[in-house]
């Protein structure tokens, strides 16, 4: 049950390519909600929403994830997860990533302080009140910004079946390497309609949670929006799935094929 929500916010970071500077296919006041299930019962809600500050003298996107199980599920096991990346505007780099999550009494308050310039991340661990200092790669992201990242800077006219990408990420206080494959389109009947879809396949870590490292498979749409319809998970206790069930403040049309 572990996997849950955590998971989810997780997913959506699987993504990246070379920074470019440009203007953003996302804008303020964007916002995600997806519903997360078991077949037909609900085991919670998780939400993406979007706001324009400014951080250190920058201006950056403070985007805010939120998580939480809900009915049965709560009872049996309760998460309450919060994420949240600044982004920089212009280069889609982090500038602070903050991970405050209860996973059944399982917890972490952590806060990630990004200076590119000498790519020296500042870890603030607020459980055990302590400040480390350690070195991460080049241009790259923390487990939210990353999937801005990838909205930003995919080529989805021209990228073919069968590509993968790298990605480095940065969290909990360490470099964490990720591949994901290009599986080719699909159009998924949703409840808002027929939605042309971008297939992924994320490879990750087979034993715990996952039955096998082929086992996560994530639809995004075939738009310039590039927002997550559906992911689907095979777990070693069931499958997951997290569907998109409402949006808002999208900047660019919601290509749908009204039945």
């Amino acid at each position: 049950m572990k996997a849950n929500l955590t998971i989810f916010l997780f997913f959506l970071t699987l993504f990246s390519l070379e920074i470019n500077a440009q203007e953003s296919v996302y804008q303020d006041g964007e916002s995600l909600k997806f519903r997360m299930h078991y077949g037909f019962v609900t085991a919670g809600y998780a939400t993406l929403d979007i706001e324009e500050k400014t951080l250190k003298g920058k201006e950056v996107f403070h985007i805010k994830g939120y998580g939480v199980t809900t009915g049965m599920t709560k009872l049996f096991f309760n998460v309450e997860d919060r994420y949240q990346s600044y982004v920089e505007k212009g280069t889609d780099r982090p500038l602070r990533f903050v991970r405050k999550i209860n996973e059944g009494g399982y917890k972490k308050d952590l806060r990630i302080d990004f200076n590119h310039e000498n790519q020296q991340a500042t870890i603030s661990d607020f459980k055990y009140d302590k400040t480390t200092v350690a070195s991460f790669p080049k241009d790259a992201q923390d487990m939210v910004s990353a999937f801005y990242y990838l909205r930003n800077n995919l080529d989805t006219k021209n990228i073919k079946v069968g590509h993968e990408e790298d990605l480095d990420m940065y969290f909990d206080k360490g470099v964490h390497k990720f591949k994901m494959k290009f599986l080719g389109r699909e159009t998924l009947k949703t409840t808002f309609g027929q939605v042309p879809c971008l297939k992924f396949r994320p490879y990750v870590e087979a034993g715990r949670v996952f039955k096998e490292k082929e086992s996560l498979t994530v639809w995004v749409s075939d738009d310039q929006n590039k927002i997550p319809i559906v992911i689907k998970a095979d777990l070693a206790v069931g499958s997951l799935k997290a569907s998109l069930s409402e949006f808002r403040g999208l900047k660019h049309s919601f290509r749908i094929i009204v039945d």
